[in-house]
C-alpha cells in the first residue's frame, strides 16, 4: 500500500460508467495521498440548489451537461481528486479540458460490476428507468470516450480500497516519472 502523502499541483479526474468506483475510492485515494476530494456530481448540485433528478426533470440533460462543463473548469486549477460524472468525459470540450488541465483517469470496471451497484437506483436519472440492455448500450457507447480521454487506466474490477491503491501508485509514477508516455495507458 502506497502510503506516501504528496502535492498535486493539478487535479485529478477519475472517470468512468455509473458505479464504477469514482467516488467510493476517489474518496479512499484523496485520504491516502492526504489531498481534498470532490464529487462533480454533488458541487452541481450545491452550485444550482437541486438535486440530480430535479435538474433532469426541470431542465433536461443538456443543461445539466452544460453545467458539468462549468463545474469542470472550476476544478481545472485546483489540486484535488475530483470524481466526474459518468457521462462528463464523454463530451469533447470536457475531455480536453481533463487531458489538458488534469491528470485524467479511467477506472475501468467491467459492465455486471457497475450494473449490480446501480440497478434500481432512482437518484440516477439516466439508470432509473432503463432496462439492462439500454444501461450496456450506454455502457458501450460512452466506452471509447473514457479511454479517449483518460491519460491513464486503472482496474475498477477490485474493491474500492484496491481501486485507490492503484490510482495512488499509477497517478504517483505518472506525475514524477520523466517518461510520461511510457506509463500512459
Amino acid at each position: 500500500m502506497n502510503t506516501n502523502i504528496w502535492t498535486l499541483q493539478q487535479p485529478v479526474f477519475l472517470c468512468g460508467f455509473m458505479g464504477c468506483g469514482k467516488t467510493t475510492a476517489g474518496r479512499l485515494f484523496a485520504k491516502q495521498i492526504g489531498c481534498v476530494f470532490y464529487d462533480l456530481d454533488d458541487y452541481i448540485e450545491q452550485t444550482l440548489g437541486m438535486r440530480i433528478p430535479e435538474i433532469f426533470a426541470r431542465h433536461g440533460e443538456s443543461y445539466f451537461r452544460r453545467a458539468e462543463t462549468d463545474a469542470l473548469k472550476h476544478f481545472i486549477s485546483k489540486p484535488a481528486v475530483v470524481a466526474t460524472g459518468g457521462g462528463a468525459l464523454v463530451s469533447e470540450e470536457n475531455g480536453a479540458l481533463a487531458l489538458e488541465y488534469a491528470v485524467s483517469v479511467l477506472i475501468d470496471t467491467d459492465f455486471d460490476t457497475c450494473y449490480a451497484r446501480i440497478q434500481g437506483d432512482k437518484y440516477r436519472p439516466l439508470a432509473a428507468n432503463a432496462t439492462r440492455e439500454e444501461l450496456l448500450a450506454r455502457y458501450e457507447s460512452r466506452l471509447p470516450f473514457y479511454k479517449k480521454h483518460s491519460a491513464l487506466t486503472v482496474n475498477g474490477n477490485v474493491t474500492p480500497r484496491e481501486i485507490a491503491e492503484q490510482l495512488a501508485d499509477t497517478v504517483n509514477r505518472f506525475l514524477y516519472s520523466s517518461d510520461k508516455r511510457s506509463l500512459a495507458k
